[in-house]
């Protein structure tokens, strides 16, 4: 393939990305789909030095083309651009299956606030899942206003700091709630390793940073205000066990906290549904 063969390639997904939004009926949908097109490539700071290089590589030699660091720029982007090309058909089509009542948000700028930023993450998630959690929100918070956009952007910011290993365990938490951390672990990993191992220690930590973030809490009861109750003291006869709780402790029940499932809705839901709806739920 010659250089000039790679840099058409290179335009091509930005190219069909237009083309695509022109074939869009009625003019105003277009218009309105456009919008959110725009907002999320440019929050992406990449990609007008993407179409920059691109167009100027066209007016150099082909011997220049074939040493030039912009040549091989454009190589290592343009498989990124595809998969964001990709990534903007799969969102307007999800737009498309929830109809005309979503036309004014989508185009409000506190959405499209939201949709920058979401885009910003997705271009520097190291996963595919992070990015399609990331294209999730943008999709959910378009079709439902379960929380506020404030909130959403809390959630984001939860994306880009969590690890897919915390994910793991909330959607563990997610699809049994009540779970408790022996049952979750031998639902991800199977066989216990030592307490004082690094296995052991990880988990220790997830189940930690999930509880201090305020995603999963052990299940408590409520009173008719919602208010939790205190357990009574227990007393312990005789003296006290030589041992700490173990990381894969089997007697507490743990659950997502409400701001925990209102987080799986936005982002691990792949259609917007009720939330805790739990016949026909999505993957997450």
């Amino acid at each position: 393939m010659t250089e000039e063969d790679h840099t058409t390639g290179a335009l091509q997904p930005v190219s069909a990305i237009s083309q695509e939004l022109a074939a869009l009926e009625p003019s105003g949908r277009r218009r309105i789909i456009e919008k959110f097109v725009l907002a999320a490539l440019g929050s992406i700071p990449w990609v007008g030095g993407f179409l920059s290089a691109a167009a100027s590589l066209k007016t150099e030699q082909p011997g220049v083309q074939q040493d030039s660091l912009q040549t091989k720029w454009l190589r290592e982007h343009e498989g990124k651009i595809t998969l964001l090309r990709e990534t903007l058909e799969e969102i307007s089509g999800r737009f498309e299956t929830l109809g005309s009542t979503i036309d004014e948000r989508i185009q409000s700028p506190e959405y499209l606030g939201l949709v920058r930023k979401a885009f910003r993450l997705w271009d520097t998630a190291e996963t595919d899942e992070k990015r399609r959690y990331a294209a999730n929100v943008v999709v959910n918070s378009a079709g439902t206003r379960v929380c506020s956009d404030d909130v959403v952007r809390l959630f984001m910011d939860w994306l880009a700091t969590y690890h897919e290993a915390h994910f793991a365990v909330i959607r563990e938490i997610f699809r049994r709630p009540g779970t408790t951390r022996y049952e979750i672990w031998t639902a991800l990993y199977g066989e216990l390793p030592r307490e004082d191992s690094a296995e052991a220690d990880l988990f220790r930590m997830l189940i930690r940073d999930l509880s201090i973030g305020g995603v999963i809490r052990q299940v408590r009861d409520t009173d008719l205000q919602g208010r939790f109750v205190r357990k009574p003291a227990t007393r312990r006869s005789g003296s006290a066990p030589a041992t700490m709780e173990s990381a894969f402790e089997d007697t507490k029940p743990h659950c997502l906290t409400e701001l925990g499932k209102q987080f799986v809705h936005y982002t691990m839901n792949e259609v917007v549904d009720r939330l805790g709806q739990r016949d026909g739920n999505p993957e997450v």
